[in-house]
């Protein structure tokens, strides 16, 4: 189509897709585009139509095996007129052979199966309000700058169980300042890392991996405390019905949900040990 033009975004471009998500109601965080970007500063596109900004998509590629789709908004008066099929169609090359992961919203689901994607399971939104823990464990230690040397590195080799292709870059930027991040140790090893970051409404927890219930609710409650009152979600795959009793147990219900699809075999990833995904956005 002659008349939209696809390009990768600037930065100030990229707060502008993310301040689209939040009037779609998706609660974007309000620190998400730095860490966003470093995942891979050429996934994120807009289209710009007569020189004004019509769409946008973001397709990240995580390695040369595996990419993940999001973002994908077009401006309610620029729809039906073939203009969001263009970017998608410039995303998707992009991709290339890559299996392709989204997490997009259910009454879409038909229109992602036409570009052969494939339901795996659903992600459903919990939220609710933070409670607090009397005594929160020990072993749950928080990563600043004194532990930041020796935790950072033990979380990124954790992470790589949970996610289908490599993200260090981006887990390191997402981890640090101003989101909160605590992992769970025992013995010197980690046994779960969970993140939380402030959003448009409340907070977030994202992801929440770990070996067990035991220690996922330990770090559920540990990142719960501080935020005592306020509103906080999690986004969980309804596979791990542990996590959902976690969810129910501490007054979460679920608020949204979303169709977890993929074009291409569907990773084998330890689901009941996925207490909460990273994002929506970027997996």
């Amino acid at each position: 189509m002659d008349r939209i033009q696809i390009r990768p975004v600037t930065a100030s471009e990229l707060d502008l897709m993310v301040d689209w998500a939040a009037a779609e109601g998706w609660n974007p965080g309000l620190d998400d585009a730095e860490a966003f970007l470093a995942a891979d500063p050429g996934g994120f596109l807009m289209g710009f139509v007569d020189g004004g900004p019509a769409a946008c998509i973001s397709g990240i590629n995580y390695g040369e095996d595996f990419s993940f789709l999001g973002f994908y908004i077009c401006r309610s008066e620029y729809r039906g007129q073939g203009f969001g099929m263009a970017l998608w169609n410039a995303c998707i090359a992009r991709l290339g052979d890559r299996i392709i992961g989204l997490d997009g919203v259910v009454d879409q689901q038909a229109n992602y199966a036409k570009s052969g994607f494939v339901l795996a399971h659903r992600n459903i939104r919990y939220g609710g309000f933070a409670g607090s823990a009397a005594n929160p464990s020990e072993k749950c230690v928080e990563l600043n700058e004194s532990t930041a040397p020796e935790l950072v590195p033990a979380i990124v080799a954790y992470d790589k169980a949970f996610f289908a292709g490599p993200r260090e870059t981006f887990l390191r930027n997402w981890i640090s300042n101003p989101r909160r991040t605590v992992a769970y140790v025992e013995n010197g090893a980690i046994r779960g890392y969970a993140t939380a970051r402030a959003c448009r409404n409340g907070s977030k927890i994202g992801p929440l991996f770990a070996d067990n219930d035991t220690v996922a609710e330990e770090l559920f409650l540990s990142l719960c405390t501080p935020l005592s009152g306020q509103p906080i979600f999690l986004d969980l795959p309804e596979t791990n019905p542990a996590a959902m009793g976690l969810a129910e147990r501490h007054g979460l219900s679920p608020v949204f949900e979303t169709a977890r699809m993929y074009r291409g075999p569907a990773p084998d990833l330890p689901l009941k040990r996925i207490f909460g995904i990273t994002t929506f956005e970027l997996g």
